[in-house]
């Protein structure tokens, strides 16, 4: 089983910054993907930003050049920098993880969530 716990979340005004992370704990053989999906009221969720093992990374079109996602292999953690932060950014954020229980057995695990809310 793994567990996946977010933090960083909060209330921003419109231009600021926050940095979320999401820690991966309990018994994996790996982790593989990494990744940050947004659920906004009303809306379906969507990737924001996902990062291979490596140093992949891919964005969505409405986070690039403002979004940044980064990770901590050593620590299983996943992070997300947000700047110059809009109003359409609020969303309830949800880390994501890709892994592998065995050599070649893998299942994706969802955190809980954590809101952002870009207001002035």
């Amino acid at each position: 089983q793994v567990q996946l716990v977010e933090s960083g979340g909060g209330l921003v005004q419109p231009g600021g910054s926050l940095r979320l992370s999401c820690a991966a704990s309990g018994t994996f053989f790996r982790i593989s993907t990494m990744a940050w999906y947004r659920q906004a009221p009303g809306k379906q969720r969507e990737l924001v930003a996902a990062i291979s093992s490596g140093v992949n990374t891919n964005y969505a079109d409405s986070v690039k050049g403002r979004f940044t996602i980064s990770r901590d292999n050593a620590k299983n953690t996943v992070y997300l920098q947000m700047n110059s932060l809009k109003p359409e950014d609020s969303a309830v954020y949800y880390c994501k993880a890709v892994a592998y229980v065995s050599a070649h057995l893998s299942y994706d695990y969802w955190g809980h969530g954590t809101q952002v809310t870009v207001s002035s």
